[in-house]
Parts: C-alpha cells; structure tokens; sequence
C-alpha cells in the first residue's frame, strides 16, 4: 500500500513538473514579440459559446489556405501561439482556438486556470463540445476574406488525438498532420475523406504502440495514412525542440518534421 501510495505522489509531483515545464515558455513569448505578422483575438460564438481564438495573417497578396492548429493538453500556451505565427509565416492563415474558452475560474480560458490544473481541464473537457468548438473555428476561419477556402488541421499531444478525431467529423479538409496524438476508434476511421499524415517520436512508447493497429486500421478502410516515426526524439518533440534546453535528437525531429509539413501543405 506504501509502495501504490508513494508511486501515486511521484506520479502526481512528475504531472506538475510537466506542466510547469511546459508552461515556462518565455522563450516562445520573446520570439512572437519580435514577429511583424498581424495577430488578434477573435470571439467565435456558437450555441451559446465563445471560443477565444488566436488567429495570424501571413504577409501575402493572394487569398490562402487556413490551418486550424489544435493546442497540446497544456492547453492555449504562449507556444501555440508562436507556432501559430510560424505556420503564418510559412504562408497560411493560422487559427487558433483556446478551447478551454469559458471552462477555467469566472468563465476565463486556459490563462486563467492554474499551471497544475490545465492538464486535468483539458482531458475532461467534452467531446462533442470539442467538436462543435473545433467546427465553428474551422468555420469561422474559412470565411475569413483572405480565406482561399482551403482548409488544413494539424494538432499536438492531446490535440494530436483532436485531429485524428476531427477528420472523422469533417468532411472538407484537404488533410490532418497529427503530431504524436493516438488515434480514433477503428469504426470512426470509416469517416474520414482527407489524407492523414503523421509525425511521431521513437521515445514515446505509449503512442508509439498504437501505430501499427492505426496503419493497418486505415488502410483496411481505405484511407491514407502516412505516419513518421522520428528516431531518438521524444513527446513534444515540436515544442520541446524548440526550447533553449532542446535535445539533440528532438531538434532535429523537429527541423525534419517542419520540412517535411511545409512540403505537405505545398501540395
């Protein structure tokens, strides 16, 4: 009993430090500080809810493609943000959304939340709302004026898993770039109309299991799945390398899979 109760603490002290880890982005906020993209807060309502969404404007003449990014379980974390002006500057009207908009202490996102409290948020929030959430942000970004219509979705972590799951509710994406997120049910992939393309590390052993089943799983109901594993990197190794204390093994997953993403959303 000792031995459970003192495995639960260490557990619970690893979760925190996780957080606060991926919390500690000052690194991600001084770099989007210095971007010269436009970037603004919008309100997406739907049924009775606001969804605080970050959205950023490439510098470009002609009408381009939206890519809706889904956040990791940290949650809307000055990270996503700066990822997002790097998509935008890659040439795509990056959105955005906190999807913990309304959920956190009177009614606040994810920055209202404590650092300790955002993961457990997140993993309990809705399916269907996330749905619907993710759907009226998708919506909302294709109807921008500098929208050519296109529409991408690429998440992380937890937000990984999102996109899979999004592609089985979303029948005009051009593709999903699920980044070290598990993926749906084998029923739900039946769903799915867009190319999926992953990107995951040789260190993270728990998603990395499931990989097989969902190659085999696409393939048996027809869809494409093109996963890649990066050899030595670790989970969130698109966040992590980035950071400042970034491995060598996770900043060169993450320079490869960042080729290897432009190239796609080129196609």
């Amino acid at each position: 009993m000792k031995r459970i109760l003192l495995s639960l603490i260490i557990l619970g002290m690893a979760q925190i430090g996780l957080a606060q880890t991926a919390s500690a982005q000052d690194w991600a906020k001084a770099k989007l500080a210095k971007s010269p993209r436009h970037s603004e807060w919008v309100m997406v309502k739907h049924d009775g809810r606001t969804v605080e969404t970050f959205v950023v404007y490439p510098a470009a003449k002609d009408k381009r493609p939206v890519v809706l990014i889904i956040h990791e379980i940290f949650g809307m974390s000055d990270w996503v943000e700066e990822l997002a002006d790097e998509v935008a500057e890659a040439g795509y009207i990056a959105v955005a959304p906190d999807l913990l908009s309304g959920m956190g202490p009177d009614g606040g996102r994810t920055s209202s939340f404590a650092s300790d409290k955002i993961m457990e948020a997140v993993s309990k929030l809705p399916p269907d709302q996330v749905t619907a959430d993710l759907n009226a942000v998708a919506d909302y970004g294709n109807k921008i004026p500098a929208s050519n219509g296109k529409l991408f979705v690429g998440g992380y972590c937890w937000g990984g898993g999102q996109t899979f799951r999004f592609a089985t509710n979303r029948g005009d994406l051009s593709a999903a770039f699920v980044f070290y997120g598990p993926p749906p049910d084998k029923e739900a992939m039946t769903r799915i109309k867009a190319p999926v393309y992953g990107f995951f590390a040789g260190e993270d052993s728990r998603i990395g299991a499931m990989i097989p089943d969902a190659i085999a799983n696409m393939r048996a109901a027809g869809k494409t799945f093109d996963p890649v594993t990066y050899d030595g990197a670790h989970h969130g190794f698109m966040r992590g390398g980035e950071a400042p204390d970034a491995s060598d093994a996770d900043k060169k997953a993450r320079d490869e899979a960042w080729v290897r993403w432009k190239s796609l959303l080129a196609k």
